[in-house]
């Protein structure tokens, strides 16, 4: 264990990094970020997602299972289908506004509306920071077969669709009337429910070894409700939604590279 803390380290705190640098660009932009840069962003966040729930989180999930034949297909089907269940449940229950939206989801309640779009990305990122537990301790099993260089491209892949999330979150509190310096620190303080998510299902790991594949599941099924019911709505309204399609698609070719080449 002691020779994994560094790999383990680095795994949860790169992707809190991406989100600090989507962060910083308020020091650089004195207006909103421009709708084409926002649309391609999103899109490419997707497509990494997308990517990264297929080839890190559900093939393993499978793969892991493989001495069962036909049924190794089972625990990423039902972990799927509750990790889905999981973000719909919190996002019934959670008051929150999505970037771009006039009005809140979820029970009312009398919150700001910068609290309620800190509590939008909240939902969003503690899927991906478990999802980048998941795969650390899925690593960390011998068992599981998954070399941490494939969860460490996780990571990075997690990390490099959080840079437009922190900027996309940033930059209205920035136009909204705050200073550079406070709007950098919520956009940044948003991700860092990630490695906290990460830890978490690190720290359980012992206990969660037999029902690691459907873990992995789990986050993949988080992950794409968070692409399916957020992100691509977000992308494709308005104008220049074709730059979303294009971002989605290198997104998904970086991401699946990344885990070929590193896995």
């Amino acid at each position: 264990m002691h020779d994994h803390v560094l790999p383990i380290a680095i795994g949860l705190l790169i992707p809190l990094s991406g989100t600090m640098l989507g962060s910083a660009f308020v020091f650089f932009m004195k207006h909103n970020m421009p709708e084409r840069l926002q649309k391609a962003l999103l899109g490419f966040a997707s497509g990494v997602m997308v990517a990264a729930s297929v080839w890190s989180l559900l093939i393993p999930a499978i793969e892991a299972e493989a001495d069962k034949g036909p049924w190794a297909v089972m625990p990423a089907a039902v972990g799927f289908l509750l990790g889905v269940l999981f973000l719909l449940t919190i996002d019934e229950l959670t008051p929150h506004l999505h970037i771009g939206a006039e009005s809140p989801e979820g029970p009312h309640s009398h919150l700001s509306r910068t609290a309620m779009l800190s509590l939008a990305v909240t939902i969003h990122n503690l899927p991906e920071g478990m999802a980048v537990g998941v795969v650390l301790a899925a690593a960390l099993q011998s068992s599981a077969g998954l070399p941490m260089s494939a969860a460490i491209a996780v990571s990075l892949g997690i990390a490099i669709q959080n840079i437009p999330e922190g900027a996309i979150i940033s930059m209205p509190m920035r136009t909204a009337g705050n200073s550079r310096l406070k709007a950098f620190l919520i956009g940044s303080l948003s991700g860092v429910v990630e490695p906290i998510g990460g830890l978490l299902v690190i720290m359980l790991a012992a206990w969660l070894t037999p029902v690691l594949p459907y873990l992995l599941a789990f986050a993949a099924g988080a992950m794409l409700y968070v692409v399916v019911e957020e992100l691509i709505p977000e992308a494709s309204q308005g104008t220049h939604s074709n730059l979303s399609t294009i971002g989605f698609a290198i997104g998904f070719v970086l991401m699946m590279v990344l885990d070929v080449v590193l896995g």
